[in-house]
């Protein structure tokens, strides 16, 4: 019973967490200017937001979340977040 119990726990905490990523992620790229994707070379806005989309979709199922879906949603969503958000800012903020 103790298992249980905390094997729930810490499905559902995971399930928050990555869920929380993943919406992080979407509406950041909603945030960002278009022409800034291509600027530094990590295709279209259009693109992160299907994939950034998708991945908070499987993010607000609980029984993706840790399928490979779910996993596959995270992962695109921490390239977004660690990879291609700095080096949006990078280039937003730069002033000449």
């Amino acid at each position: 019973m103790f298992f249980d119990v905390t094997s729930n726990l810490i499905v559902m905490a995971l399930w928050v967490i990555f869920g929380i990523v993943k919406i992080w992620a979407f509406i950041d790229c909603l945030r960002r200017r278009p022409d800034a994707f291509p600027a530094i070379g990590r295709g279209s806005k259009v693109l992160w937001l299907i994939l950034t989309g998708v991945s908070m979709l499987t993010g607000l199922l609980p029984g993706l979340t840790l399928g490979i879906f779910g996993i596959a949603g995270l992962v695109i969503a921490l390239v977004y977040l660690f990879e291609v958000r700095p080096k949006i800012i990078a280039i937003v903020q730069k002033r000449y």
